[in-house]
């Protein structure tokens, strides 16, 4: 990342996963609502592995972009002396992130094709893990984020930390949707906030008043020219993240009401059933089957 394509591109991607993620926990929910249980993932009909592949992808071809694409001599180290430059830190931390969100892909179709007891939590808890990657990486960054930039990751860190919250307290709480429709927003709004940070920081006619672009180590950063207009660009970017809040709460709330409408009055009057939704309600039953036997062997350690 770090220029407007650069955040674009993964915007689109983590707000299309989340709006995915948030239309098949409300189909679920309204389907099954008295047996409802979180899915990690989602399959579909063909490929059944569409999902975690194009998470494998996607995240593959950032790294490719970041170490080697994206740069001059297609290579991201030192020609001297084969050490990593400090103006490619950052590449390699923003692929470590994609490393972690592929490793979780890779086990969520190994340990869908061997379906252990623990699969269910255990893809969980990398996810979490993946969550938890991102939140560090851009937390103890090694690009110097003041300013307005600076601002912008840190209410996008409170994003993924929500992410990370409620997948872990998922692992704990599976029956519950409303874990699972926070997380799924949670997800869709990193990817808008982070297309509205590419087009806020890297467009020069959005630029707050009294600010400028100004190149730094071979990047575009804004800096204002003095304190009251930082303050006042910072009031923005709150504003901003105010008024996306409102209303990606407004489109969620709409969302629900409109796909319950459409899969509950299915579940009244309709037992068609297609072979997507089957798929799913299978990883629903094995998820209520290992919740039912660890109860259970909680319930005995306690006898």
């Amino acid at each position: 990342m770090g220029t407007l394509v650069g955040h674009i591109v993964p915007g689109l991607f983590f707000f299309a996963l989340g709006l995915w993620h948030l239309f098949n926990h409300i189909k679920l929910f309204s389907l099954h609502p008295k047996s409802y249980i979180s899915c990690v993932w989602f399959p579909v009909s063909k490929p059944r592995y569409l999902e975690p592949i194009l998470i494998i992808l996607g995240s593959s071809l950032s790294i490719s972009v970041e170490l080697f694409l994206g740069q001059k001599n297609h290579q991201p180290f030192d020609p001297n002396d084969g050490t990593i430059p400090s103006n490619h830190l950052h590449n390699f931390e923003h692929s470590s992130i994609d490393l972690t969100f592929i490793t979780y892909a890779a086990f969520a179709i190994v340990f869908d094709k061997t379906r252990p007891m623990a699969h269910w939590g255990l893809i969980n808890l990398i996810a979490a893990l993946a969550f938890a990657q991102q939140l560090f990486l851009f937390h103890f960054h090694s690009s110097d984020h003041t300013g307005v930039e600076g601002h912008y990751h840190l209410l996008l860190q409170l994003v993924v930390f929500v992410s990370l919250v409620t997948t872990l307290l998922g692992i704990a709480l599976p029956s519950s949707f409303l874990l699972s429709f926070v997380r799924s927003l949670s997800i869709s709004f990193q990817g808008i906030w982070l297309m509205s940070m590419a087009c806020m920081l890297w467009t020069p006619s959005f630029v707050p008043k009294d600010c400028f672009l100004h190149i730094e180590e071979g990047k575009h950063v804004i800096r204002c020219s003095n304190v009251k207009a930082l303050h006042r660009a910072i009031s923005l970017v709150n504003i901003q993240f105010s008024w996306f809040l409102v209303g990606v709460t407004i489109f969620a709330m709409w969302f629900h009401l409109f796909l319950q409408r459409i899969y509950g009055e299915k579940t009244e009057y309709s037992k068609l059933r297609t072979k997507e939704s089957k798929d799913i309600e299978i990883m629903m039953s094995t998820m209520v089957e290992v919740h039912d036997v660890e109860s259970q062997n909680g319930v005995k350690s306690l006898a």
